[in-house]
C-alpha cells in the first residue's frame, strides 16, 4: 500500500481519548464511505451544524479499493474514525477488536433498536454486542420490462405471483430471433439464490454448519438452473460478457431479480424509466427476501471515542435518515422515514421493497464469510452450466463449506 493511499484512510493516530473536548478545541473525525458522496456530505453538514466543535472529513474510495485500504489501515491502526460496514465482512472486524462497542452509548442515549428492521440489527450483532446503528437497508424485488411483456402478450407480474408464474412466463418472453430472454439467471447470491433458498424452506448456514446438503436448499438452487437449461436466461458466458443488470437495462431481459439499490440507477435512465416497474418477489413454499444494508461503525482505536459515539448516533438517527430518503439514494433503516424514498421515484412501485420487510431473512454470514463465498462461486458454476447436477454440486459445496466453518 502506497503512502498516498494510506493517507486517504488515515485517521488520527491510534490511542486513547485526548482532552480536546474538555478544552473546547475543535475535534476532527474522518468518515470512510464508497459512494453517495453528495448525500453523505449533506448528513455531515447537518451534524456539524448541531456540533460546531466537531469537524468531519468525508473520505470516498471506490468499493474495491475501499475494502483493501480499510483492511490494511485497520490492522495498522490508521483506519477512519467512522466508516461503512457490510454484514458479510462485519464479523471479521468485530472478532479482531477493531470496532468500537456502542452498547453503553446506545443505552445512555435511550436509542430504541426496534426502529430498525430486526434482521438488520441481528446481522450486525456480535457476541451479543452492538457496534453501530443501521444506515440503510435493501430488499430484492422482481423488476420487469413492460414493453417486452406487452410484445409477448403476457400479463405483468403481480404481488400474487409464485415460482410457477415466473416459470410459465419466462419461456413465453424469450425470443431467440430478437436475442431477448424471459429472465436473467446469473450465479448471484444476494439478488438470486439466497432468496429462493429461503423461499424453498432451506438455509445456507445454521448453527455453524452448511445447509447446502438439505434438499430444500437444493430446490432453491434448482429454480435458477432450470432457466439456464430451458434457454429462458442468457447462459453464464453471456452473463459474464454483459452483466445481468446491464442486459435488463438494454431491454434484452424481461424479468430481473434486483435490489432496491438499483432504483435510482434505473430512474436516472430516461429511456428505461417508463418501460419498467417492480413488484415483490414471487413466492416459493413461503415468502422471503434477503435483507442487507450498510452499518455505520467506529474504529476501536479512534483518539476521539466520545465525539465518535456522538457522530455514530447521529448517523443512525431520524434526521440523517430523512436526508438520505429525500435524495432517493437508499432506503433509510429508521422506521417511518422511508416514504420520502418511495415518493422520490413515483413512476416505480417502490412500496414493494418496503412490503417485503416482514419477510426479510438474515443475509448468511460467519466469521470469515469470504472463504466459503469463493466455494459457492467455484462449486455451483458447474451446476449452472449443466456439467453436474445441482445435488452433486451442492453436496460438494456443503463438504468444503463445513471444513471452512470448522476452522473459524
Amino acid at each position: 500500500m502506497s503512502v498516498a493511499a494510506a493517507a486517504l484512510l488515515t485517521a488520527c493516530s491510534a490511542g486513547g481519548s485526548d482532552n480536546n473536548a474538555e478544552s473546547g478545541e475543535k475535534v476532527t473525525l474522518t468518515y470512510g464511505v464508497w459512494s453517495q458522496e453528495d448525500t453523505m456530505q449533506q448528513v455531515v453538514d447537518a451534524f456539524e451544524k448541531e456540533n460546531p466543535n466537531i469537524d468531519v472529513q468525508l473520505q470516498v474510495n471506490p468499493f474495491t479499493d475501499y475494502w483493501t485500504k480499510l483492511q490494511v489501515s485497520a490492522q495498522g491502526g490508521t483506519a477512519p474514525d467512522a466508516f461503512w460496514m457490510l454484514g458479510d465482512r462485519f464479523q471479521l472486524y468485530a472478532a479482531n477488536n477493531q470496532l468500537l462497542p456502542l452498547d453503553d452509548a446506545i443505552s445512555d442515549a435511550g436509542v430504541d433498536l426496534g426502529v430498525y428492521p430486526k434482521a438488520l440489527v441481528d446481522l450486525f450483532t456480535y457476541d451479543g454486542a452492538h457496534y453501530g446503528l443501521p444506515k440503510d437497508f435493501d430488499t430484492i424485488g422482481l423488476w420487469y420490462n413492460k414493453s417486452l411483456f406487452d410484445a409477448a402478450g403476457v400479463a405483468y407480474p403481480t404481488a400474487d405471483w409464485t415460482w410457477a408464474d415466473v416459470q410459465a412466463a419466462a419461456p413465453k418472453l424469450t425470443d431467440p430471433a430478437n436475442g431477448t430472454f424471459g429472465i436473467a439467471a446469473p450465479l448471484n447470491r444476494q439478488e438470486g439464490y439466497y432468496n429462493t433458498i429461503a423461499q424453498a424452506g432451506g438455509h445456507v448456514i445454521e448453527d455453524g454448519m452448511s445447509g447446502y446438503s438439505d434438499p430444500k436448499t437444493q430446490a432453491g438452487l434448482q429454480y435458477w438452473v432450470d432457466f439456464q437449461k430451458n434457454g429462458s436466461s442468457p447462459n453464464l458466458q453471456q452473463l459474464a460478457d454483459t452483466e445481468a443488470v446491464a442486459q435488463f437495462e438494454n431491454g434484452k431481459v424481461a424479468m430481473y431479480y434486483g435490489g432496491s439499490f438499483y432504483a435510482q440507477r434505473f430512474y436516472d435512465n430516461p429511456d428505461l424509466r417508463s418501460k419498467i416497474d417492480v413488484t415483490v418477489l414471487p413466492a416459493g413454499e413461503t415468502r422471503a427476501t434477503v435483507i442487507n444494508g450498510i452499518q455505520n461503525v467506529g474504529f476501536a482505536n479512534s483518539k476521539h471515542p466520545e465525539e465518535l459515539k456522538k457522530f455514530l448516533l447521529f448517523l443512525g438517527g431520524k434526521e440523517a435518515a430523512e436526508i438520505q430518503a429525500a435524495t432517493g439514494a437508499v432506503i433509510p433503516a429508521y422506521e417511518n422515514t422511508q416514504q420520502a424514498w418511495v415518493d422520490s421515484m413515483p413512476e416505480f412501485n417502490l412500496q414493494a421493497f418496503l412490503d417485503e420487510v416482514p419477510d426479510g431473512v438474515l443475509y448468511p454470514v460467519s466469521a470469515n464469510t469470504a472463504v466459503w463465498n469463493e466455494y459457492e462461486d467455484d462449486l455451483l458454476t458447474p451446476a449452472w452450466d449443466g456439467s453436474v447436477s445441482v445435488e452433486q454440486a451442492a453436496d460438494d459445496l456443503a463438504t468444503k463449506m463445513d471444513e471452512a466453518l470448522a476452522k473459524e
